[in-house]
């Protein structure tokens, strides 16, 4: 029989109970909002508070911080960080490894390429003055 929640103590003594997502099996924060469509990989993590929209993929290893947006459609590649308050825009790619850091937006159909980092608070727009729409490398 598989255990339905999961608790993990943290550093201070405070523990987190969290839910295995029917897709994909990933572990969703108790208070986090996921679509019963998204897919969320059995290794990655949704924090308190965050929301991931339709159609969403969360790669393997990945970590959705507190209050977080991932929008509609969005994909994340493998070890990815999602900062506190992050918004990742519908139908935005986000690459394996990169980072995007608290309360920065990725707007809607941006891409974050692999091993990049967003800074905190930044925005990364759908097209570049280049019309490139990409994230620089960190």
């Amino acid at each position: 029989m598989s255990r339905v929640f999961e608790e993990i103590e943290d550093g201070r003594g405070g523990v987190t109970k969290y839910r295995k997502h029917p897709n994909g099996r990933g572990f969703v924060e108790v208070s986090a909002s996921v679509d019963a469509s998204a897919f969320i990989a059995p290794t990655s993590y949704v924090e308190a508070g965050a929301e991931i929209g339709r159609s969403v993929r969360i790669g393997p290893g990945c970590w959705i911080g507190r209050n977080a947006l991932v929008g509609a459609t969005a994909q994340l590649g493998a070890s990815v960080r999602i900062g506190e308050g992050a918004v990742i825009g519908a139908g935005s790619k986000v690459g394996s490894y990169a980072r995007v850091g608290d309360n920065a937006r990725v707007t809607g159909g941006a891409r974050v390429p692999a091993d990049s980092t967003v800074a905190d608070n930044a925005v990364i727009a759908s097209k570049s003055s280049r019309g490139e729409g990409w994230a620089s490398a960190a």
